[in-house]
Parts: structure tokens; C-alpha cells; sequence
């Protein structure tokens, strides 16, 4: 990773703790203790499995998109560096 930024690995980190804890909870396994009564039927299982898959879906496009991970995208940050448009 000595090619990203820290402001990109610093995002990664956080977006797959993110998606981790998404998922946990999805599966029934979540972190903070919530009974079982809270999340019993199926339509609130449903909505968390649309809920984690949007938000896998979202981030991981808005993720792709902010930080320079493909070789183009690394191209064109060092022509923003040599120009001076960005850190």
C-alpha cells in the first residue's frame, strides 16, 4: 500500500469496518447487544440485507471513485502533483 495515501488507507480502513459491522448485524451477530425481539421478523431481515447491500454498494462506488486505486488513477494523481493541484 506504499502507493496510496494515508487519507486513502485511513478511508479503506474505516469503509471495512464499516462493512464488517454491517454485516455482522445482518447475520446476527451484532456487536452492541440488541434482543432478539427487536430483530425477529422477516421483514426486518430483509430490510437489513437491502440495507447492508446498498451500503456495500454505495460505498465501495463512492471509495473507487475518491481515491486513486487503478493505474490511471495513480497516473493522474502524480500529473495533479506535478502541477500542484493537490498534496
Amino acid at each position: 500500500m506504499k502507493n496510496f495515501d494515508k487519507g486513502t488507507v485511513i478511508r479503506t480502513v474505516l469503509l471495512l469496518i464499516a462493512l464488517i459491522n454491517q454485516g455482522l448485524i445482518t447475520f446476527g451477530k451484532p456487536i452492541l447487544p440488541i434482543s432478539e425481539d427487536e430483530v425477529n421478523s422477516l421483514a426486518d431481515t430483509l430490510y437489513l440485507a437491502g440495507s447492508m447491500i446498498f451500503t456495500l454498494v454505495t460505498t465501495l462506488v463512492a471509495w473507487f471513485k475518491n481515491n486513486y486505486v487503478t493505474s490511471r488513477g495513480k497516473e493522474q494523481k502524480e500529473v495533479l502533483k506535478q502541477k500542484g493541484l493537490t498534496k
